[in-house]
């Protein structure tokens, strides 16, 4: 049944095209990971992020793919991206301007996004000096400098560098986003998590081999992993469906309408998007800080790292913040009732205009708050409990969410494709929703 399903994709010439298209884009972005800077020591750095393992660094480094550790072109990842776009979200809601440019659709949104871009820029070219200068007074465990040549000619060229290559990815990104499959930026991040996880699992069975993990600890691990794809899937599949009834209009001779539906508002909203905001808006500040040759910055960082409360208490806050945030961004009660409305649409019990928007938007508050305690929850308890156990971060809840959450929308936007071309989907009986 499934595997029919999955037969069909290559019967339909477009999204063949388009799976292709975001493959090779996917292998070009993890071919620049291997890129490396010009001037560092490779065999240094990689000892000093070796003694960095459970810190932010270890965080970034998942979100970069492994492009860190190795200062690769690609080093600073999407997340100058990440953050400017959330700045620029919360721009909208303060400047008129912007808040004028979102309303006008297709033509105001693209000029949002050129600003976009201008935000990542000159937050890639802030990001590039403090790991420009940073690097400079670093040595490895063994006394050796990571730098081999300190200087404004390194750090030029280091800022040069790591701009280009994240304005690449950014690039990479939306070309997957508007001829690809979709979802250029999530991809991109799940590609850089997956690729990672061979050599995770490689150094979990390398731990129970040394003795230094047992196969209790690996069996508990093991069945949470499981546990928590399984709590994602059910969530990330969940609805609140508010019923809809359409009044009767006789137009000439003929009656439309009064049919009954429904109005389906998604448990989690915001998807993946709150914990990659929420890590963004943690690892920026932090990672200048381990950068930066300051005593007290650094006790700061060292306070916040992953597995600690106070890394978890400020995750979970922005956490919660995001989930409210992104669904206020993207679902305007006003606007749905307005179009009920017009289209002769009510809520029973509910009067139409004002009232539907005020229930709507009770509703949506109650189970955003479920959805973001279910996203809290997914992404730091198990990171907790496998932070004792000294497993990888690619294990964590975080990084399976954004694994399980994108793959469940990458599948169902294949399925609809499917589905619009009279093929059947990947299963017979109910289909899989995307959050969107």
């Amino acid at each position: 049944m499934v595997g029919s399903g999955f037969g069909n994709i290559f019967k339909i010439p477009e999204l063949r095209k388009r799976l292709f298209y975001t493959a090779a884009l996917l292998a070009v972005y993890r071919i620049g990971v291997y890129v490396p800077t010009p001037g560092v020591d490779a065999g240094a750095l990689k000892s000093y992020f070796d003694s960095m393992q459970g810190t932010i660094f270890g965080v970034f480094n998942m979100f970069t793919g492994g492009a860190l550790e190795q200062l690769s072109v690609f080093a600073l990842g999407i997340m100058p991206y990440i953050s400017a776009s959330i700045i620029l979200q919360l721009l909208t809601m303060v400047i008129p301007h912007l808040e004028e440019l979102k309303k006008e659709g297709e033509q105001g949104q693209k000029k949002i996004t050129q600003y976009t871009r201008y935000g990542t820029i000159v937050l890639s070219i802030i990001q590039g000096l403090g790991i420009a200068v940073g690097l400079e007074g670093m040595h490895s465990p063994t006394g050796a400098a990571v730098v081999y040549n300190a200087g404004w000619g390194f750090r030029l060229l280091t800022v040069i560098t790591l701009t280009a290559g994240t304005a690449f990815i950014m690039w990479l990104g939306e070309q997957i986003t508007e001829r690809g499959i979709g979802n250029g930026i999530s991809l991109i991040i799940f590609a850089g998590i997956v690729a990672r996880m061979p050599g995770a699992l490689a150094n979990t069975i390398r731990l129970v081999q040394q003795e230094e993990m047992g196969i209790f600890a690996l069996i508990i691990i093991l069945i949470l992993m499981v546990l928590v794809i399984g709590v994602i899937i059910f969530i990330e599949q969940g609805q609140r469906r508010i019923p809809v009834q359409y009044a009767k209009r006789v137009v000439g001779r003929r009656m439309y309408g009064g049919q009954s539906t429904h109005l389906p508002l998604k448990i989690n909203s915001a998807g993946v998007i709150p914990p990659i905001f929420a890590s963004s808006i943690i690892m920026f500040p932090a990672t200048i800080a381990q950068f930066a040759q300051v005593s007290w910055l650094k006790s700061v960082a060292d306070a916040f790292h992953p597995g600690s409360v106070w890394y978890s208490l400020l995750y979970v806050a922005f956490i919660i913040f995001f989930c409210y945030f992104y669904t206020a961004v993207t679902f305007n009660p006003v606007d749905v009732a307005e179009n009920m409305k017009k289209h002769g649409g009510f809520i029973p019990g509910i009067r139409p205009g004002k009232r539907t928007a005020d229930y709507i938007d009770r509703v949506l508050t109650r189970i955003t708050l479920g959805g973001a305690i279910y996203v809290s929850a997914v992404c730091v308890l198990p990171t907790l409990l496998i932070t004792k156990f000294n497993v990888p971060f690619y294990f964590g809840g975080t990084a399976l969410l954004i694994v399980v959450g994108v793959a469940i929308d990458t599948i169902a936007q294949m399925e609809s494709h499917m589905l619009t071309r009279h093929y059947e989907g990947f299963l017979k009986k109910g289909s899989i929703r995307g959050r969107r």
